[in-house]
């Protein structure tokens, strides 16, 4: 559907007609405040990968855990495809998205709307918007919390210098996100060259680019977007397909991730091994329900959710379903926001195998059910981004 947006009102906001997303939030000072919040977020960051995370002392002996100190464990243990994960999603890709995103609002903070430089803010905006999700400071901050409660419960631990920043660094990161308007940041960003359609468009024919919403003549899918430079599509191809593969292989890995162990603590000779939901009920029997209710949401219920959300809209789509319509495209855009948050345990996890390792005392180990389940994460998440909601109005429509 089109919608032409004119000037909104500063304390407006502008929705979509038809499902109701937030499409404008005006305001000229959250431009200002984003960038300001993006630094802080930056400078905090930067001690927090550095310095010291966590110590943990028990019978005279101590240990002491950095951000990177996880992967580090994971890596000597044999896990590298984990140590990969938990380095990507919890150090390379918020580096990356804050250095974007920074350099973005900088540029447009300084006026930088030559054509001679359209393009590049646009590609580099682009680029932040694919990393956004992927970028989990926030969901690892939560992860460590986990961590402190077990560690706390059979040995002393302290929080270090990395442990405050990266909780100033979440907040802020959570309220820079808050208050940025993507269309704001948009409209700020040059527009090149216009793309020259391959055949004459058809009147009054147009299609948004998918990124930056760009009303392009429809003749223009597989060129560029002169604003962003995405390649431009009427609807993501192979969308169904992509998507019923992906949450086929969901649904298989989810059985071995919460079957198998993914962690084992050995204790004075005493060798114990977890599954997920023994680590639920393991934080339940130490009295620390809000936890236990954190981890069995974000674990088990988010990943199942999200797989069942997913066949149930592609299953009403094939149908040309027309029911729940509305309900069905905030359900998509909850299960894609959601799905990082199941990393919790994996982030957990990491830590606990860089700090608990006083060898016949206390020591533990990641298993195997572990790479099943950050695979479980992983797929989940592709999935709702490959699903274009998109063809539920279109399938509607046609049967109608």
């Amino acid at each position: 559907m089109r919608q032409l947006l004119g000037p909104v009102p500063r304390g407006w906001r502008a929705q979509c007609r038809r499902c109701g997303k937030l499409l404008a939030r005006p305001d000229p000072a959250r431009a200002g405040a984003s960038l300001a919040l993006f630094c802080a977020a930056l400078l905090l960051w930067l001690p927090a990968c550095v310095e010291p995370l966590m110590t943990v002392s028990t019978n005279g002996a101590m240990r002491q855990s950095e951000l990177a100190s996880g992967i580090g464990a994971l890596w000597s243990a044999g896990f590298r495809s984990l140590a990969l994960v938990v380095a990507t999603f919890s150090i390379a890709v918020p580096s990356l998205y804050l250095a974007l995103v920074i350099a973005v609002l900088a540029g447009l903070g300084f006026g930088r709307k030559r054509r001679n430089g359209a393009g590049s803010l646009g590609r580099l905006y682009r680029w932040s918007l694919a990393l956004r999700s992927w970028a989990m400071i926030e969901v690892y901050l939560l992860g460590a919390c986990v961590a402190y409660s077990r560690i706390q419960k059979v040995a002393l631990v302290s929080v270090g210098t990395a442990g405050w920043c990266l909780i100033g660094a979440s907040l802020c990161w959570l309220l820079a996100d808050a208050v940025l308007d993507d269309r704001a940041v948009w409209q700020g960003v040059p527009i090149g060259r216009p793309v020259a359609p391959r055949r004459p468009a058809a009147p009054h024919a147009s299609a948004a680019c998918h990124v930056c919403d760009l009303a392009m003549p429809q003749s223009a899918p597989g060129e560029r977007c002169p604003r962003c430079r995405a390649r431009l599509r009427v609807r993501k191809p192979h969308s169904i397909q992509r998507t019923w593969a992906l949450v086929l292989c969901g649904f298989l890995l989810f059985i071995p991730a919460n079957l198998l162990p993914v962690l084992q603590i050995e204790q004075l000779g005493q060798v114990q091994s977890n599954t997920i939901l023994g680590g639920v009920l393991e934080l339940a029997r130490y009295g620390l329900w809000p936890l236990a209710v954190i981890v069995f949401a974000a674990s088990i219920a988010i990943p199942l959710v999200k797989l069942c959300g997913l066949s149930w809209n592609l299953f009403l789509t094939h149908r040309r379903s027309a029911r729940f319509l509305r309900l069905r495209t905030r359900a998509h855009r909850v299960i894609d926001w959601i799905g990082r948050w199941s990393n919790i345990d994996v982030f957990t996890v990491s830590i606990l195998v860089a700090l608990v390792q006083f060898g016949q005392l206390t020591r533990v180990r990641v298993q195997g059910g572990m790479i099943a389940f950050a695979m479980v994460v992983i797929v989940t998440m592709v999935a709702a981004k490959s699903f274009d909601s998109r063809l539920m109005w279109d399938a509607a429509g046609e049967r109608k």
